[in-house]
């Protein structure tokens, strides 16, 4: 995912061209490609507009139903007052034509905003192949992530990836030592192994990962798999990865052990938790842990990957990598 900061206008056009461009390499159509340009180009405007700088964040996603480019637009401005009203053409609490927002949910396949007074706005836009529905989908996805490298780096040192089975949700979280170039080798390499051996136990899993960072420099890595049937998570962990359950109003912080997976691992142990209903969050170090949800009312019911973006937004550490992985229970309060 790209990082593009947005503090005054010359910027919104970087903004448009990293996201076309990557958009036109994930196979869009010129017309597709117009509909990223536009929505890039209302929120990078919106957030000049109305929260005085911010950042947008760019990056494909895939799911088992969609796949497509997301756009995220965060700011810490004074926030909308009426969000249902903005997504109505011809608003304006600036004087200006009111198009904004309008187009940005016409012209993507799901839109989900979040708003505070005087604490900001995230917007979260998905575009996809083909032409947006009229109606947009009500459902959230289960899992969402943030990842982006740290400034001055163009290769991530973090990485995450998903298996979704019948029933349960496995995540994983690989923070490569360091920085750059072999820090994402060694993170990519734990997600392919990840991958490969997916459906084992666990433990199981991260033995396996371990073994195959031998030849890297190494990472920290955790594994959280969500057992929807049996109401539990199954946690085991390397490192300085944070693993968390929110439910309701209740923050559990999961144990990981100390070490480095490929390299210095005394002991691989997994740890059950209970788990019906609510929030996971894993995150690597990049992100500051004095974070807490109930900070923002209402953030906990919204698509995972806004809610990692308000977290990355506030709590990124900006001297190393970030990775933010949400993922949610069958049902979030």
């Amino acid at each position: 995912m790209i990082a593009i900061a947005v503090t005054e206008n010359s910027q919104v056009a970087a903004a448009r061209r990293l996201a076309v461009q990557m958009a036109e390499g994930a196979g869009f159509s010129a017309t597709e490609s117009g509909r990223v340009a536009i929505v890039v180009t209302e929120l990078a405007t919106n957030i000049i507009k109305h929260g005085g700088g911010g950042e947008i964040l760019a990056g494909l996603y895939e799911d088992p139903q969609h796949s497509g480019i997301e756009i995220i637009a965060i700011d810490r401005g004074r926030g909308i007052a009426d969000v249902q009203a903005c997504l109505v053409d011809g608003y304006s609490s600036a004087g200006t034509a009111g198009h904004g927002l309008g187009a940005v949910f016409r012209q993507s396949h799901g839109v989900n905003l979040a708003s505070w007074p005087n604490m900001g706005t995230a917007l979260l836009a998905r575009l996809e192949r083909g032409h947006p529905p009229e109606k947009k989908s009500d459902v959230t996805p289960q899992w969402g992530a943030v990842s982006v490298a740290m400034p001055g780096e163009e290769a991530c040192g973090d990485a995450w990836s998903v298996d979704q089975g019948e029933g349960a949700l496995a995540l994983l979280v690989a923070d490569g030592l360091g920085h750059g170039p072999d820090a994402a080798e060694a993170a990519v390499e734990a997600v392919r192994v990840f991958q490969r051996h997916k459906g084992h136990q666990v433990p199981t899993l991260l033995d396996y990962v371990h073994g195959g960072l031998r030849a890297t420099r190494g990472a920290a890595v955790a594994i959280a798999r969500l057992d929807y049937r049996a109401n539990k998570i199954i946690y085991a962990g390397i490192g300085n990865i944070a693993g968390t359950i929110i439910d309701g109003s209740a923050t559990l912080r999961m144990v990981s052990l100390a070490g480095t997976a490929g390299h210095n691992v005394r002991k691989i142990q997994a740890f059950e938790y209970p788990f019906a209903s609510g929030l996971v969050i894993l995150h690597s170090d990049g992100l500051g842990t004095s974070w807490a949800l109930d900070r923002y009312p209402g953030l906990a019911r919204a698509h995972p990957t806004l809610i990692a973006a308000v977290l990355y937004r506030d709590f990124w550490r900006r001297r190393d990598d970030v990775t933010v992985l949400v993922a949610g229970g069958m049902n979030v309060q």
